[in-house]
């Protein structure tokens, strides 16, 4: 009977042990059940042999066909995989970003921005706007690249005073994320200070202070409804319409220092007629001939919760306006220093006038020499103890201006700054 015509019961069993394959004839003695140390050989072997024999960590899985008939069986054993074999040590790629953006949080500035080389992830990981929130840029040289870099970043407190800003031509695809930002006494051109203010609808505190401006900035400023202290002190290149309109949209001021700027009657009036009720601190300051006493009596009858009003260099005021001032009860700070028309002897009756009055600079009325009997008149009242002004200044003048290894902003310090 040739091979291809052999009966079924005739045709060669399939064994399959480990890694070897036996081919076998039914009807062969079966060899002992004993396991070799050399493995199992044989067809035959049992399959709790097999798992007895093999290495105790190498596991096998055990597939087993043909259980209706016991002497036709398949048993077929693999070995699993070898683990792979656990890293010594953990890749920085492994953690997470929010791990890594903690990590970074701590670096100063010019090591934050090194990171940022490194590769594309810890590139956008740097300019993550988390890291961002408040930056401080005085002293640094090129500001322009920089001050458009972190505006986009989403910033929140910037601080930036006394800085050369050239070459930038910012223009936001969307509104900034700005709540702080001081640029008092910066060099800057009027069309990239519109720039960003057009930009800007979230803003609390702002100091532009000894800029040139426009009436598109200041109109501007009137879509920021929650601005609470604005230094326009000094500034020039608006018109008194743009004022009034952005005085009447920002009714939440609480302190104002719109002094010594290039202001006109219409200005003065603007201001008088449209401040908002809320303002508790007020400079108004440097109005020779513009400041009048029925504007005073326009702004007292309309802000009742002042406390601290300079109404110094108003050289057409006299000892009239004190009955009008008398009608502000909270009235604690007043400064009229070098209004020549009130006559020294005049002072005394401040105390009695104003008794809520315990701050009085009057720089200019009086010599030294007299200083001392004005005291004695005035005993609770503390005199020319503020010779500058801190009105909704970020960073107060009696500390000076030029001291840079102060970094607060509104009483708040920003947390990148530049190291010099």
């Amino acid at each position: 009977m040739s091979r291809n015509s052999m009966p079924l019961q005739d045709l060669p069993l399939l064994s399959v042990q480990g890694s070897m394959l036996h081919l076998t004839k039914k009807g062969n003695k079966r060899k002992s059940t004993s396991c070799p140390s050399d493995g199992l050989e044989v067809e035959c072997t049992p399959t709790d042999y097999i798992q007895q024999c093999s290495p105790h960590h190498k596991h096998q899985r055990m597939l087993i066909r043909g259980k209706e008939n016991d002497d036709n069986t398949f048993v077929i054993a693999r070995r699993s995989r070898r683990k792979r074999e656990t890293l010594s040590g953990l890749s920085w790629d492994h953690l997470p970003d929010e791990l890594l953006l903690k990590i970074l949080f701590y670096l100063p500035l010019q090591d934050l921005l090194k990171m940022a080389s490194v590769c594309k992830r810890w590139h956008c990981l740097v300019f993550d706007e988390s890291l961002w929130h408040s930056v401080d840029l005085e002293g640094l040289v090129h500001m322009g690249p920089a001050l458009q870099q972190v505006l986009k970043t989403g910033v929140r407190q910037l601080r930036c005073p006394r800085a050369f800003v050239d070459k930038l031509h910012f223009k936001s695809t969307g509104p900034l994320q700005v709540v702080q930002m001081d640029l008092s006494s910066s060099i800057i051109s009027v069309a990239a200070l519109e720039g960003i203010i057009v930009s800007c609808t979230q803003l609390q505190d702002l100091s532009l202070e000894g800029l040139q401006l426009s009436d598109t900035i200041i109109l501007s400023l009137a879509k920021n409804g929650s601005l609470k202290q604005l230094n326009i002190s000094g500034c020039s290149g608006f018109s008194s319409g743009a004022l009034e309109e952005m005085l009447k949209s920002c009714q939440r001021i609480l302190q104002l220092n719109i002094s010594w700027c290039d202001f006109t009657t219409n200005h003065v009036k603007s201001v008088a007629h449209h401040l908002s009720p809320h303002v508790t601190h007020l400079n108004l300051s440097g109005y020779r001939e513009n400041l009048t006493l029925d504007d005073i009596k326009v702004l007292v009858s309309r802000c009742q919760n002042i406390h601290t009003l300079d109404l110094s260099d108003s050289t057409l005021l006299m000892a009239d306006s004190f009955p009008v001032l008398a009608h502000l009860k909270c009235l604690q700070h007043l400064s009229l220093s070098r209004c020549y028309h009130i006559h020294p002897a005049a002072l005394s009756d401040l105390a009695k006038t104003i008794p809520s009055l315990f701050i009085l600079d009057v720089f200019g009325l009086i010599n030294d020499s007299h200083l001392p009997a004005l005291k004695k008149e005035m005993p609770h009242v503390s005199i020319n103890s503020r010779p500058f002004s801190a009105i909704a200044r970020p960073t107060p003048a009696s500390r000076g201006l030029g001291n840079h290894g102060d970094s607060a902003m509104w009483s708040r310090k920003c947390r990148l700054r530049v190291r010099l």
